[in-house]
Formats: structure tokens, sequence, C-alpha cells
């Protein structure tokens, strides 16, 4: 699953917001950074990019991405780690940040409250959650073409893990039960370019949990075949593009 997200995914969805909140971060002029949900390292890179100084620490939950995400940016320090659990002392870091990763946190005020722990009183929490699967191109036509192949209930996986911690009132609600508050919350809409309708369809269907759902099925290849299909009609043929948006927030100690 890591090599196919980071082959598939990486580049279209993460790249060109980790760009944007890599610059948020940057403008914040951080000493410590401690990255959550790392993957393999689209933000990561961006972060070492744009703030050359600082310590960065990046993990992850998933012990094959940080392997992955090591090796495709050995200059931060990888660790595997569980959010909600973190391995850090109490104000070790000036800046947390995490891109695409607080959706799938069990216990979001409880992930929220290690990240309190460890950020230094005058720290930041900087973060970003997808929007509505609707604001999301390429996610909504895999979701339609999913339903069209499987009729009998389609993986919902998207909707709702990805997509469904969109609203800026339950994440400010989840930031002050664990005693942050909400600084900002900015929708920050940007193009995806893919090579084809396929590859993304390719992405989803082997660097997601969806891949999991449709290989327990007794017809998985003409599912597979007929979701490529369909992406296809629906996004055209050769490159692609599609507009995503997603949500970028800021929080800090409640005192």
């Amino acid at each position: 699953m890591p090599e196919a997200y980071e082959r598939y995914l990486v580049p279209v969805f993460f790249s060109p917001f980790a760009a944007d909140l890599a610059a948020r971060a940057a403008a914040l002029r951080p000493r410590a950074v401690l990255e959550l949900a790392a993957g393999t390292g689209a933000l990561t890179s961006e972060l070492l990019a744009g703030a050359p100084d600082a310590s960065v620490v990046a993990t992850d939950l998933n012990e094959a991405m940080v392997e992955c995400g090591s090796a495709r940016q050995p200059r931060a320090r990888w660790r595997q780690a569980d959010a909600q659990e973190l391995p850090f002392a109490d104000g070790a870091f000036d800046l947390v940040v995490c891109q695409f990763g607080v959706m799938f946190f069990p216990d979001r005020p409880g992930a929220y409250g290690e990240v309190r722990r460890v950020l230094a009183p005058q720290g930041r929490f900087l973060f970003s959650s997808w929007g509505p699967l609707a604001s999301h191109g390429f996610g909504a036509a895999f979701q339609a073409a999913l339903e069209a192949a499987v009729p009998d209930g389609a993986p919902t996986f998207l909707p709702d893990v990805p997509h469904g911690y969109s609203d800026p009132d339950v994440v400010a609600a989840d930031l002050a039960a664990a005693g942050l508050l909400l600084d900002s919350a900015e929708v920050v809409t940007l193009d995806g370019v893919a090579e084809s309708a396929a590859s993304v369809a390719t992405g989803f269907l082997t660097g997601t949990p969806v891949s999991a759902a449709v290989a327990a099925r007794g017809d998985a290849e003409a599912v597979r075949a007929a979701v490529t299909r369909e992406m296809t009609d629906r996004l055209g043929a050769g490159p692609v593009t599609a507009s995503m948006s997603a949500t970028v927030y800021t929080a800090r100690h409640d005192v």
C-alpha cells in the first residue's frame, strides 16, 4: 500500500497541499517541528526545504509508511508513533503539523490532548482536513464509479473517513475539549493533475483501505475494470485535472 500511495496518490493529491502547508509553517519560524501522520513524507520534504534551520521529527502509526518515508527523506528524524500516545517530552516542540491525518485518529480529542502536551506554551498546531467529498473532483468521481460498479454495497471509506471530518465547528469543539483554541480555519482549493483517470483509479484501488474491501469480493477484477472505465468516462482520457478543497486549521494553547 505505501508504494501505491506514493506512486499514484501523493503527486496528485498531497504534494500541492504540502507546498501550501509548509509555506504556512515556515512563516511561523519554528525551531522544533513534530509531524504527525507523515505518511511517505510529502509534507516532510517541503518542511525541510521551507524551514531548513528547524529540526523535524516525522511520525506515523504505520511502520511501512515510516520505512518508506525515511528512505525518501532521511534528513528528518523518523519514528513510528501513535498520535494518541506520543513518545515525546512535554513542551518539546514549538510547531506540530499534520497533513490529512487527523481524520484517521480514533479519539481526536485524545490525540489533540497529546498535541497540547508536547507543544510549547507559545507554539502552534497547524493541520489540514479534506472538505466534503463533493469538493474533491477525483474522489467524487471515484466514489460514483465504485457505487456504479458495486450497487449492492460499495465501500464507504472515502465519504466516511478522509472526507468525514469537514465541519469546522466539530473540529473546534474537539480542539476545545483538549484545551486547544482554534485560531483560524481557511478553505484552500487547489488543482490536482494526474497522468490519467486510470492512474487515479489504481491509486484508490491499491493505495487505500478500499483495496482490501474490493479484493475480498469474488468479482474483484471486474469491479476494478469497471471503476477504471467509469472514471475515464467521467474525467476524460489522457492527463486529467480536478479541483480539490481542504480546510487548513491553526490552533494554540487555550490559556
